[in-house]
């Protein structure tokens, strides 16, 4: 196995756990704070769920961002390619938009998701308002992903 093969499943496991890691912190942010709201109105699951789920995302963007560099690497066909190191160093880079940027975009996504929760919990109609608030920080972890395949697919 070359260096710039491990260089490059390097970056495409940190893009798979950096990220999950931001989604795993706000989506235990968004339950606990689900479950505080459920406790006295467990009518409200089916919103507050919704709003929990939201800062999931980040992580499956970075698994899917690993996903195609394990393809195009050809882990998954059984044709593993000899990369250089250059090439595994851009495939590593290629990956740390959606990592760094999934990480991030997913806690603040987690704050806000807290927020609306906590909106739903004194105005239920409201619940939409607050899905829309918390998938405005789903905007910059989308970017992040198109920018990481864009430069995955150019290598």
């Amino acid at each position: 196995m070359s260096l710039g093969l491990i260089i490059a499943i390097v970056g495409a496991a940190l893009a798979t756990i950096i990220a999950g890691l931001g989604s795993a912190i706000a989506v235990k942010s968004a339950g606990r704070a689900a479950a505080g709201v459920l406790s006295e109105k467990p009518e409200l699951f089916g919103k507050v769920l919704l709003l929990q789920i939201l800062p999931g995302t980040q992580g499956i963007y970075g698994f899917l961002a690993a996903f195609i560099v394990v393809f195009k690497i050809g882990l998954l066909g059984g044709d593993v390619a000899a990369l250089t190191t250059e090439t595994g160093w851009a495939y590593f880079i290629a990956c740390m938009p959606i990592a760094i940027n999934g990480f991030l975009s997913a806690i603040l996504q987690g704050q806000v998701a807290v927020s609306s929760i906590h909106m739903t919990a004194k105005q239920p109609e409201a619940s939409a308002r607050g899905m829309t608030l918390t998938a405005m920080v789903e905007t910059y972890a989308i970017l992040a992903l198109l920018i990481s395949i864009l430069l995955i697919f150019g290598i």
